[in-house]
């Protein structure tokens, strides 16, 4: 084990995956000598050279699709798009060409491709830079959405994500690039689809991930103070969801909360819990309860406290649902 930021965790991943095979090269842009917008790809170019890192015009749509032709044709590529919310960009390589070439192929044809983004407000970034995009693909069948919360998943996450014969979406926040942990050093994989039981509780369950995880713990510590016994769950992988985790949960609990930076509506949270619900529905003590982003665009200046769940509406939440 050794103590790592996210952005080194991340880092340590992709240079290892690319000493393990040749087929691995990373794609974006000012991913080289800048190493990206936020650092992650630091070092990297000068190990491999620049025809496994390739440096790109600001074209979205176009570098993706590259991608994803060299994808099909037996090349493993890393794209990096500098903010998630330029997904919007390359929706059609993403959505409509590398989400469903497995399925409409008959599986003959694989789509061993990470694309990576950075995510997320808190850095007054403004609407075109601040989106958390989870729930945009929610609907893509075919399509992988990891969302790593802590180095050592980061770390676990993607190099399973990198080894995947088809699609993955890795969603990194850009507030969590600094947020340091134990990383277990070498060839360490976290498989893909599983979540993790954080902590274990018997009054009400936390599902959350990324920073508002953070949060959350933050509220936990406090409701505790109270009596109040959490369990907390990181989903890790948003599509496809552990259910099984989550239902379990559920019915150990009876109470569930659903916490998520994005918008409520069309948000993944609709999605767990209406999942959790059709398992849960006779153990269920409350209905399923979710602390979202509100239905509002993310604009510059110090509105981001006023939209977003904090530390202190996570915990109000857990206080309801349990009296």
């Amino acid at each position: 084990m050794s103590k790592k930021s996210i952005s080194q965790a991340i880092n340590a991943a992709l240079t290892e995956e690319m000493t393990r095979d040749g087929n691995i090269y990373l794609m974006g842009e000012d991913i080289g000598l800048c190493a990206g917008c936020f650092g992650v790809t630091k070092g990297i170019i000068e190990k491999y050279g620049e025809d496994r890192v390739i440096e790109t015009p600001i074209a979205e749509t176009g570098f993706c699709a590259m991608a994803v032709g060299s994808a099909v044709t037996g090349k493993r590529p890393v794209v990096e798009l500098m903010f998630a919310d330029f997904v919007s960009l390359a929706f059609n390589p993403i959505v409509m060409e590398a989400a469903k070439l497995r399925y409409v192929s008959g599986g003959k044809a694989t789509v061993p491709i990470v694309f990576r983004a950075a995510q997320g407000a808190g850095g007054h970034f403004g609407l075109h830079h601040s989106n958390c995009v989870e729930g945009w693909l929610m609907n893509s069948p075919g399509l992988i959405v990891v969302s790593p919360s802590t180095a050592a998943d980061a770390k676990g996450l993607l190099k399973a994500a990198i080894r995947s014969d088809n699609p993955v979406v890795f969603l990194e926040h850009k507030m969590m690039y600094g947020v340091k942990g134990e990383v277990p050093e070498g060839d360490y994989i976290i498989p893909l689809g599983k979540a993790d039981v954080v902590k274990e509780g018997k009054d009400v369950t936390v599902i959350a991930s990324q920073l508002m995880r953070t949060y959350t713990e933050a509220a936990i510590k406090e409701v505790e103070k109270e009596g109040i016994s959490v369990e907390l769950i990181d989903p890790r992988t948003i599509l496809p969801f552990d259910i099984e985790t989550f239902a379990a949960s559920a019915k150990k609990t009876g109470r569930v909360i659903i916490v998520h930076e994005h918008p409520k509506t069309g948000g993944v949270g609709g999605e767990f819990a209406a999942a959790i619900t059709e398992q849960c529905f006779a153990e269920l003590k409350k209905p399923v309860k979710r602390v979202c982003g509100a239905d509002i665009s993310v604009g510059m200046g110090d509105v981001e406290p006023h939209i977003f769940p904090t530390a202190g509406s996570i915990a109000d939440a857990i206080r309801d649902i349990v009296k």
